[in-house]
């Protein structure tokens, strides 16, 4: 005799896990290579018409590269820790220790300048937007690689 108080055994429904399927829009894309660009050329424009001796202008436009390509390490290589791909932990860390340090470094030289406040103000606005720029523009730049390859498959 079936017990009245048992409740009957159905079967779960196994939910697969989705894809990445959130290919960045064209327009993402191109904000990003925009505010790139004007993050960039704004720093730029800002240096070469800066009443500064030549080595100050020279130090703070490598400081804009030196910050760009740190920013861009460290999503390479958070991207590939996230993806599986084999990242050692020095890379990993000497990644961000130069990302800090860049953004030390341009605080440090806007703390010490002798420049009006709304110039420290601007050159630090551009190089923020610089470098969060790139770090959108290496993403998607993944994202839509990553998306190819899969449809590819």
């Amino acid at each position: 005799m079936e017990n009245q108080f048992e409740t009957p055994v159905t079967e779960k429904k196994v939910k697969e896990k989705p894809s990445f399927s959130n290919k960045p829009t064209g327009a993402f894309i191109s904000a990003s290579w925009s505010a790139l660009f004007v993050g960039m050329i704004s720093f730029c424009v800002g240096l070469w018409n800066a009443d500064m001796y030549l080595n100050e202008k020279g130090y703070y436009f490598t400081i804009l590269l030196f910050g760009l390509f740190a920013v861009v390490s460290v999503q390479k290589s958070v991207r590939d820790r996230l993806e599986g791909v084999p990242v050692t932990d020095i890379y990993y860390g000497i990644s961000w220790f130069v990302t800090i340090i860049s953004i030390l470094l341009l605080v440090v030289g806007l703390w010490n300048a002798d420049l009006e406040l709304s110039e420290k103000g601007f050159y630090g606005m551009s190089f923020t937007l610089s470098l969060f720029a790139a770090i959108a523009v290496q993403k998607n730049t993944r994202d839509v690689k990553f998306i190819d390859n899969q449809e590819d498959k």
